[in-house]
């Protein structure tokens, strides 16, 4: 770690952090770690089962890897992840990762409502041999329940009565999900101990399920983890480290976690992110991570950054000159280590002492999500709303503007003006030091699409100096969303939405388009509740012609 002028700070963090013996707390599930608040302590009483996760899932390896290869003999080529935030994330980290074995399935993770993102899923598999994997902690997700239901119809109308062994459950005891994949007959349900949070899952049957199914050797990455968590024991290791100097950092303005990933662990960013922010992003704090975002010149960066490279001996030259860079500029750099792909068990379980190290430096409870649960009850007004009456309760835009159209809250006295190029000037014109911009897009992720997005957040970033992040609608509600709406008031928002036609959810009263539009509402119907700059364009129907648009009116301001 180079911390330059915050180093005696972290280092007496740490060392009151290692005094009260944090370590052998945290073994001994103390829920006093994070304060005496009695609804605190309830919540975290129920959720330390991570730690002893790796552990108690270690005799299941063998289970798992006979498993994944009954369901490869019977033909089965293809799995289909259906899942939400913690359920999904790990998922899809351990596929881009590792990749497939000869033999295992290929994994392809869904957890977009996009009409157009579910449609594109349905068409690229062969139905007959794909094996749906239906993951909730809750059992009750609206996500994952509207998943299910719609491939249920579908694979139904290919395999008939037996499409209950197309279809595996993984969730906690007694939850709806479960009920359902008995009346249903599903091939296996995998129970999840009831005591591990969804984002802390990722050692635990949510994350291991899949990772058997790709031909993951579970037991090595569970070893891994293991080790790492003897370091408890004597209250040390690199968590606890790494913990104590994100808090401490986090409190002296430092907020802004920078994530540096080699080429082989582009993927692992999206899964600290939902662990950081969500554990950290309310009462008023957060870390907010940011990931996907290139390094740059010092220059371009505001005194609000730390830097953590993982895999560091692994970066490209390039990446590393820039970090040598950033840290002679004043900037702490913090680097670390992996000597290999199956150590990712290891540090997943280091991250997670890290994040709750963290949250007991800043003084926050990491297991609770308050602000999601606000904007689950704000989708669900506007769907009750449309079931009432018939439709869906637009708004009035507030400017329109070449087949896009724009809408701020009613709260916000701003004239937009009548072209985009107005209201990117609007949205630069509303970042200060130590902001940072979020870019919200409700849109089926393509690579053309990603990559425009990706270019307006970088010209934001070298022109206002601030940190940037991108996240996928309704994805990003379940990590990034409680830190937008319960952390810090730093936030600038821009949300994108669009039209990507009709599909029918079976058995329910809206459509994926619906919900979709709606799980939008709600998010910018609290960020604007809790006084948050946000700005809502609409794509139209031409997604690509009307996003290169806005991309453009921001490239020509920003210049």
């Amino acid at each position: 770690m180079s911390l330059g002028v915050h180093e005696a700070a972290v280092r007496e963090t740490l060392g009151r952090l290692v005094q009260a013996q944090i370590g052998r707390r945290l073994l001994a599930h103390d829920d006093r770690i994070w304060g005496d608040d009695p609804a605190h302590r309830k919540v975290a009483a129920n959720r330390l089962g991570w730690l002893d996760s790796p552990a108690a899932m270690r005799p299941d390896a063998e289970s798992l890897a006979a498993f994944a290869r009954e369901v490869a003999s019977e033909g089965f080529t293809h799995a289909v992840l259906l899942g939400m935030g913690g359920s999904s994330l790990a998922p899809e980290v351990l596929r881009l990762t590792f990749g497939v074995a000869k033999g295992a399935l290929e994994l392809t993770i869904l957890d977009n409502t996009s009409p157009a993102a579910v449609r594109a899923v349905a068409d690229a598999h062969d139905l007959e041999h794909t094996l749906f994997v239906v993951a909730s902690k809750s059992g009750g997700t609206l996500e994952v329940v509207s998943f299910e239901s719609y491939f249920w119809e579908r694979v139904q109308a290919v395999r008939g009565d037996s499409t209950g062994k197309a279809f595996i459950a993984i969730t906690d005891p007694g939850t709806s999900l479960a009920a359902l994949a008995t009346s249903r007959g599903y091939r296996r349900t995998f129970i999840n101990p009831a005591d591990i949070g969804g984002r802390y899952s990722a050692l635990s049957r949510f994350g291991l399920v899949p990772a058997a199914l790709l031909g993951i050797d579970v037991a090595k990455l569970l070893d891994a983890a293991i080790s790492e968590r003897r370091h408890l024991e004597t209250d040390s290791g690199a968590g606890i480290e790494l913990g104590a100097a994100l808090g401490t950092l986090a409190k002296a303005g430092r907020d802004k976690l920078t994530l540096v990933l080699p080429p082989a662990l582009a993927s692992y960013g999206t899964w600290i992110e939902q662990l950081v922010a969500e554990s950290t992003g309310k009462s008023g704090v957060g870390i907010l991570p940011v990931t996907e975002e290139p390094l740059a010149a010092p220059i371009h960066y505001g005194n609000d950054r730390v830097f953590v490279a993982i895999g560091a001996p692994h970066l490209p030259a390039s990446t590393a000159t820039a970090l040598d860079a950033l840290e002679a500029a004043g900037h702490p750099v913090l680097r670390e280590s992996l000597p290999d792909l199956l150590a990712l068990g290891a540090d997943m379980l280091r991250w997670e002492i890290a994040t709750a190290t963290a949250a007991a430096a800043m003084a926050v409870n990491p297991f609770d999500e308050p602000d999601v649960s606000a904007a689950k009850a704000a989708t669900q007004r506007v769907l009750d709303v449309t079931a009432q009456t018939g439709r869906f309760p637009e708004r009035v835009a507030s400017a329109v503007s070449d087949g896009l159209s724009a809408y701020l809250p009613e709260s916000v006295t701003l004239t937009l003006g009548a072209s985009a190029e107005q209201w990117a000037d609007a949205v630069a014109s509303w970042l200060e030091p130590s902001d940072y911009f979020a870019l919200l897009a409700y849109v089926h992720r393509t690579d053309a699409r990603h990559a425009a997005l990706q270019t307006l957040r970088l010209a934001i970033r070298d022109r206002a100096r601030v940190a940037t992040t991108l996240g996928y609608g309704p994805r990003f509600l379940h990590s990034t969303g409680q830190l937008h709406k319960g952390g810090p008031a730093t936030g600038v928002f821009l949300q994108l939405t669009c039209d990507e036609g009709e599909l029918a959810i079976p058995g329910s009263t809206f459509s994926f388009s619906v919900l979709r539009a709606a799980q939008a509402a709600g998010d910018f119907d609290v960020l604007a509740e809790r006084g948050r700059r946000v700005l809502r364009v609409h794509l139209g129907s031409e997604v690509d012609a009307g996003l290169e648009r806005l991309t453009r009116a921001f490239a020509a301001v920003l210049r």
